[in-house]
């Protein structure tokens, strides 16, 4: 019987070997002195174990009584409990946390030794770029992934190339439009219906490098996809992570944060989504867009933190090859040039599903990850006056574009027939307090 490997970290002196109690609590025996310890020798701290085996493991005992372990993906056993190679240390603080991962790890790496089955996630924009790594990274370990795509089609295409590598893999295709608030209402809708959880809210989809366009609804189009959208998506779902927590939602930012224009003395509709082509410039768009999704997910945080919704905003890598740049050619050679020098597609998704579903980082909500690692954003993001400020006037842009009936999860065939001064139930978790 094969013993699994652990951390070499975590390699201790000769003599010592760790174990760990049936409910979890990982010691250690030293064979010399015949003495067992809570602390790691080398370390001194203490570990845990988490209660689910590694994908694929099996508990099983012996007719003599004796526990053993079967991994059916490699048709190994051991006496050893596998859960021991993935054992997490017990930190005291964010600060305290060990950096297990970084820059080169991939989103694969992040989950190994994971069982997600019985969780289900949705990933926005899943269908192709570093979405469908991120998805693809969560179905291999046993979650159910709800494929949130514009074009249906090539959310399916997607589930089909999946489950060529992994048939076993739970996957579904749903139809979301972020540059329309009707279509996120009715895909929360239709997702509710279809699931009774959500334990993993990835909003993945962006755009980059748009020239000047409105949406259906109104609004510049970079702004609406990259967060107003999935602002609201959140909200509408806001129960249903509540009634699934512990739950987690993953706001996909960028550095690009850093360089926003956006302040607290400034921030109005009109800056936020410029009407008009002279006062728009891209790349300003594109920076602001990713500041709020920062904005947000620290005021969620707040607002939700005790709910069971732990909110996190990361960024996925520099100039990472994806479909972020199709919309322009200049765009698409500058991604070309760099791309032997910047993450993988597969690196570039690690830091969603360590937020998604890392055990480490379960405790601590409410913060700014990059290369897997917590880190400081910019001083912008945590105003939370402006992060606010941005609540408003983000609950107010909705509403004036589906009335009082925008947060009305009531069958949405009854909703379509309400005006928009519908006076029913509405904003009662969102309130839409004022800071001077």
């Amino acid at each position: 019987m094969e013993i699994p490997e652990t951390d070499s970290e975590d390699e201790m002196a000769p003599g010592w070997e760790e174990r760990c109690t049936a409910d979890g609590l990982v010691f250690y025996a030293h064979h010399t002195t015949k003495t067992t310890q809570w602390h790691h020798p080398r370390t001194n701290k203490r570990k845990r174990v988490t209660g689910e085996l590694p994908f694929g493991w099996e508990r099983q005992i012996t007719e003599e009584g004796k526990v053993f372990f079967v991994d059916h993906i490699n048709h190994k056993t051991t006496y050893t409990d596998p859960r021991l190679a993935f054992a997490v240390e017990e930190s005291k603080s964010l600060s305290d946390l060990r950096q297990r991962f970084d820059s080169s790890t991939t989103g694969i790496q992040v989950l190994h030794g994971r069982d997600l089955t019985g969780r289900i996630a949705i990933v926005t924009g899943a269908n192709c770029g570093i979405g469908y790594e991120t998805a693809r990274s969560l179905a291999y370990h046993g979650c159910t992934v709800v494929f949130a795509c514009r074009d249906l089609a090539k959310g399916e295409a997607a589930i089909a190339q999946l489950q060529k590598q992994r048939p076993s893999s739970s996957c579904h295709a749903l139809q979301v439009d972020l540059a329309s608030l009707s279509s996120v209402r009715m895909f929360a809708h239709t997702f509710s219906v279809r699931f009774d959880r959500c334990d993993m809210l990835v909003l993945n989809a962006g755009v980059f490098g748009l020239p000047h366009t409105l949406t259906e609804d109104g609004f510049e189009t970079t702004f609406q996809v990259n967060h107003l959208s999935h602002f609201y998506l959140a909200l509408l779902l806001q129960p249903l992570l509540v009634r699934s927590s512990p739950s987690r939602v993953i706001f996909v930012s960028s550095e690009s944060h850093r360089y926003a224009s956006l302040v607290t003395e400034n921030i109005s509709e009109e800056l936020l989504s410029p009407s008009h082509k002279s006062t728009y410039t891209s790349i300003i768009a594109y920076c602001n867009s990713k500041l709020c999704n920062v904005l947000m997910a620290l005021e969620m945080q707040r607002r939700f933190g005790e709910q069971g919704i732990n909110c996190y905003a990361v960024h996925p890598g520099n100039v990472v090859s994806s479909y972020l740049s199709r919309y322009w050619w200049a765009y698409r050679v500058l991604f070309a040039v760099v791309r032997p020098f910047t993450k993988s597609l597969q690196q570039a998704c690690a830091t969603s599903v360590y937020c998604a579903a890392s055990v480490d980082i379960s405790r601590y909500g409410g913060i700014y990850v990059n290369n897997c690692v917590p880190c400081l954003p910019s001083q912008a993001s945590l105003n939370s006056v402006l992060a606010n400020r941005l609540w408003v006037t983000s609950l107010s842009m909705i509403e004036h574009v589906l009335g009082r009936r925008a947060f009305n999860m009531q069958p949405l065939t009854e909703c379509n027939n309400q005006s928009l001064n519908d006076k029913g139930k509405t904003f009662s978790s969102f309130t839409m307090t004022n800071v001077s």
